[in-house]
């Protein structure tokens, strides 16, 4: 989801600023920071230079989700491709922002039972000592 994120949010930002769809699509396929992406839409890329629209090659790749494609399809059909690229990043954004989240929430209870329990091992190391010693002075008595 990070990656189709950035994708998106990259390619609708340059052809907001009136990068070519050839030219945005090996910028963002070099930006993509994942291997699978960077071929996909290297791959799309060619199809697309030989005369195709984006939505069929993004389609056969299978790496994009199905409401990408569709949105994709959407925004090169009205002329609005960069919106609707824009509008895809902050769903997927969004989206990564719960999950973080939700892992957050599930992961700061169990780092405070890990925390208390290195507390608590520390402690009873430390009181050990003292209670034994406590102990041996009983029976000298």
């Amino acid at each position: 989801k990070i990656a189709v994120a950035r994708f998106t949010r990259t390619m609708g930002t340059l052809l907001a600023s009136g990068v070519p769809i050839l030219d945005a699509l090996e910028i963002v396929s070099k930006a993509a920071g994942n291997m699978v992406i960077e071929k996909a839409l290297m791959t799309v890329r060619s199809q697309i230079a030989e005369g195709r629209n984006i939505v069929e090659p993004l389609a056969q790749t299978k790496i994009f989700p199905h409401m990408v494609v569709q949105m994709v399809g959407v925004g090169e059909q009205t002329g609005a491709l960069d919106t609707m690229l824009n509008k895809i990043a902050d769903f997927y954004e969004d989206e990564v922002d719960v999950a973080v989240e939700g892992m957050t929430a599930m992961i700061e209870p169990l780092m405070m039972v890990v925390l208390g329990g290195s507390i608590g091992t520390v402690m009873i190391a430390m009181y050990m000592p003292i209670f034994s010693m406590a102990g041996k002075t009983e029976n000298l008595k």
